[in-house]
C-alpha cells in the first residue's frame, strides 16, 4: 500500500476539518449545487478530452497509484549477476531455463532474445522501444489526473461567478453574507480537489512509474552485457552506478 499517500491525505483533511470545525460549522461547507458544478464539470471535460481506453483504465491507475507494484532494483541486480554467472559457466543457451522462470515478463524477453543470439544493437534497440512506449503509456495515465488538477480549481471559479450571479440578481442585504459564501464554496471545492485528490494521485502514478523505468534499465543494460560477455563483477559494479544514493548506502550497510 502506498502508505505516505494515504498518511498525505489524512493529515491534509484532518486539518481542514480542524479549521472548518475551529471556526465554523461543517454544514457551511457543503453545498450540492457547488459540488455537481466543481466535481461534475471536471470529470465532464476529463471524460470529453481523454480517449475511451483512458477511461477503462481508471480503476487500474487508481489501484496502481494506492497498491503499487514493488519493483526493487537491488533485487533486479542481484539476478542479473546470477544469470551472468550462468552464462559464463554454461553459456548463453543455459539461460533459456532462468528465462522461463522469470516472473518479470520483460527480464524474460530480454533474456530470450539474447539467448536466441540475435544481433545486440537490434535487441537494444526493441528492449528500448518496449521501454519507451511503456514511459508514453505511464506518462498518459499521469496526465489525467494532472489535468484534473488545472481544471478544478477552474470550474471552482466558474461555480463562484455562477453563485455571484445569482446573488446578485436576488440581492437583498439581508441575505448577502450567506449567499456570498455560497458561491466562494466552489472555490473552496476546486482548490480541494486539485491540490489534495488530483495532484498526489498524478505524483503517486508517476513514482510508480519511476520505479518500473529504473528496473527495466537495469534489466536492458545488464541482459546486453550478459551478451557481451561481461563479469559479472563488472556487471554488478556497473548496475550498482545506477541506483539513488539511498539505495547504496542500504546496500553497503547490509554487507
Amino acid at each position: 500500500m502506498n502508505i505516505t499517500l494515504i498518511i498525505g491525505w489524512v493529515v491534509s483533511f484532518g486539518l481542514i476539518l480542524y479549521g472548518i470545525f475551529s471556526g465554523g460549522e461543517i454544514g457551511w461547507f457543503i453545498d450540492i449545487g457547488s459540488l455537481l458544478i466543481t466535481v461534475g464539470g471536471t470529470f465532464g471535460v476529463l471524460i470529453a478530452i481523454s480517449p475511451l481506453s483512458m477511461l477503462k483504465n481508471l480503476p487500474k491507475l487508481f489501484k496502481i497509484a494506492l497498491l503499487p507494484p514493488k519493483f526493487k532494483a537491488e533485487d533486479y541486480i542481484a539476478q542479473i549477476v546470477e544469470f551472468a554467472n550462468t552464462a559464463r559457466s554454461k553459456g548463453l543457451l543455459a539461460l533459456e531455463d532462468s528465462a522461463n522462470k522469470c516472473d518479470d515478463p520483460f527480464m524474460k524477453q530480454s533474456l530470450m532474445l539474447i539467448v536466441d543470439a540475435n544481433d545486440s544493437a537490434k535487441v537494444r534497440e526493441m528492449l528500448e522501444g518496449s521501454l519507451e512506449f511503456m514511459e508514453q503509456r505511464h506518462e498518459a495515465g499521469a496526465n489525467f489526473f494532472s489535468k484534473g488538477a488545472s481544471l478544478a480549481p477552474a470550474f471552482g471559479m466558474l461555480g463562484t461567478l455562477v453563485g455571484l450571479v445569482c446573488m446578485l440578481q436576488n440581492l437583498d442585504g439581508g441575505d448577502l453574507g450567506p449567499a456570498m459564501a455560497v458561491a466562494l464554496i466552489t472555490t473552496f471545492y476546486g482548490s480541494l480537489f486539485a491540490n489534495v485528490i488530483f495532484t498526489p494521485l498524478a505524483t503517486a502514478l508517476q513514482n510508480a512509474s519511476a520505479d518500473e523505468v529504473l528496473c527495466m534499465q537495469i534489466i536492458i543494460e545488464g541482459v546486453m552485457a550478459i551478451a557481451d560477455g561481461s563479469n559479472p563483477r563488472m556487471i554488478k559494479e556497473k548496475l550498482d552506478f545506477m541506483l539513488p544514493k539511498s539505495a547504496k548506502k542500504d546496500e553497503e550497510g547490509k554487507k
